[in-house]
């Protein structure tokens, strides 16, 4: 009575072992068991996607909501027509910034594009004279001034001074300045040099020695090179000149100091 029963069609002419199954058969215990495990899980599973923190889309307008893990994995796509692709004034913008680049330029290149540094010398200062009968030789010391005149804006400093001194093609006397002269942008300034020469020549000597020669005047011919420093770099000035010195004696006094105005 309690036993299983299937029920079965059963065509004329066949055999009761290819009847086919009419009523479904009954369900065992570990399909049931299984149906229901199914069912568990999937209850367990909508328990935790409502648990789940959601936060709103960024592009649905605040209408969405995204899970809160995949906030940082998820690329926002932004509409054509979204005003934040329209930015307003981007031409005034463009041209404003390209207008303060070329102006900035101009003046970085203007201020400090390197301009010329004149040295000009301004003479004879003062002058001593001594004399050897034995060696038939002159002694002469000569203090010349050198105007220096900066026409950059920026500062210039004039750290050595090369002088050579020529009589007749022959150097007599030479001197080497180390000095730290501050030129300010578009000034001026005068740096005075000391060069002691000694000539060793007999047609010289009787020049500046005879008493019937009216006229005793030696010339000099002076060649110098300056060295100046400016935005961490370093140039050369070279500079001569051609002076008549009185040999007879001290004739040539000290000039007062002249500053060229700026």
């Amino acid at each position: 009575m309690g036993g299983k029963f299937s029920l079965f069609w059963k065509i004329p002419g066949q055999k009761e072992s290819e009847g086919k199954l009419i009523l479904p058969r009954q369900l065992d215990a570990e399909d049931e068991i299984t149906n229901y495990a199914s069912i568990n899980d999937s209850a367990t599973s909508c328990v935790g996607i409502a648990r789940r923190s959601y936060v709103n889309c960024p592009t649905c307008q605040g209408m969405g909501r995204i899970p809160g893990e995949q906030e940082k994995q998820l690329v926002a796509l932004i509409p054509y027509g979204d005003q934040r692709l329209k930015p307003r004034r981007t031409t005034l913008y463009v041209c404003l910034a390209v207008t303060i680049c070329l102006l900035t330029t101009s003046l970085s290149i203007f201020f400090l594009f390197p301009r010329s540094i004149t040295v000009l010398p301004a003479g004879l200062n003062a002058s001593s004279i001594g004399f050897n009968a034995t060696t038939t030789s002159i002694y002469l010391n000569v203090t010349n001034v050198l105007n220096i005149t900066n026409y950059n804006f920026y500062l210039v400093t004039v750290v050595q001074l090369d002088v050579e001194v020529l009589h007749q093609s022959l150097v007599v006397g030479k001197t080497t300045m180390k000095t730290l002269l501050h030129l300010s942008p578009l000034q001026s300034s005068q740096i005075y040099y000391l060069v002691a020469s000694r000539i060793l020549d007999d047609n010289t000597y009787n020049i500046c020695t005879w008493t019937e020669v009216k006229v005793h005047n030696v010339l000099l011919h002076i060649q110098g090179t300056l060295t100046c420093t400016y935005l961490c770099r370093s140039e050369q000035l070279a500079f001569e000149d051609y002076q008549y010195v009185d040999c007879r004696g001290n004739a040539t006094l000290p000039r007062p100091l002249y500053h060229r105005p700026p």
